[in-house]
């Protein structure tokens, strides 16, 4: 089925991309929210990775199993752009003089405070990570792809993986070991020890 539906994505069969979307829209988001933390941006990281695999769908392998990798590793690279987009609008938005009116969210985040707050202590770990480390830390503990899968999704080899994931999960042992996590709720699923605990055949 994975093979028929590569080869329906790869000649550009909408119904095939409706079903791709149907099947992974709700992963592609969970991992964009993983890696960035805000609800909203995970959203356009979703629209954003089903318009990017539409425009690279010939680049998909004719052979292989599921397509998620493939879509995790275009969310991944959404995201980062995304984060540097954003980085730069907030940048200009220091620029403007004082008295310039800035639309306030407060109101659009208000009912989500409670799960924003316990996101805090975890994206608190995860800054001492650098930004390959978390997207590896992402796929491979939370996505729940294997070595393999992983190293696809991004490009890199499997040993790459292996030890972007081996430094994350030491950086976060160190860190978490000084902090209190709280249980975590909604898209962010894990406490401390699931985020640092080793990856073994049964979890993957």
């Amino acid at each position: 089925m994975d093979t028929n539906l590569r080869t329906r994505i790869r000649a550009g069969d909408h119904d095939a991309f409706g079903e791709l979307f149907d099947a992974y829209a709700r992963s592609v988001y969970n991992h964009a929210f993983r890696l960035t933390g805000d609800w909203a941006t995970a959203e356009d990281v979703v629209s954003l990775t089903f318009l990017d695999a539409w425009r690279l769908r010939e680049r998909l392998e004719a052979e292989g199993g599921s397509v998620r990798p493939w879509l995790l590793g275009i969310a991944t690279n959404v995201a980062r752009n995304t984060r540097r987009a954003t980085r730069r609008h907030a940048a200009a938005v220091a620029r403007l003089p004082r008295d310039t009116a800035v639309r306030d969210h407060a109101d659009e985040v208000a009912g989500r405070v409670d799960d924003a707050a316990q996101l805090a202590l975890v994206r608190t770990a995860l800054a001492a990570l650098r930004r390959t480390e978390r997207e590896v830390l992402a796929l491979c503990v939370w996505s729940g792809l294997d070595y393999k899968a992983a190293a696809e999704a991004l490009g890199v080899p499997v040993g790459t993986v292996r030890s972007r994931l081996s430094r994350a999960r030491a950086k976060l042992a160190k860190v978490t070991n000084h902090m209190e996590l709280p249980e975590s709720h909604g898209q962010m699923r894990g406490d401390r020890t699931t985020a640092v605990r080793p990856i073994t055949e049964g979890n993957r």
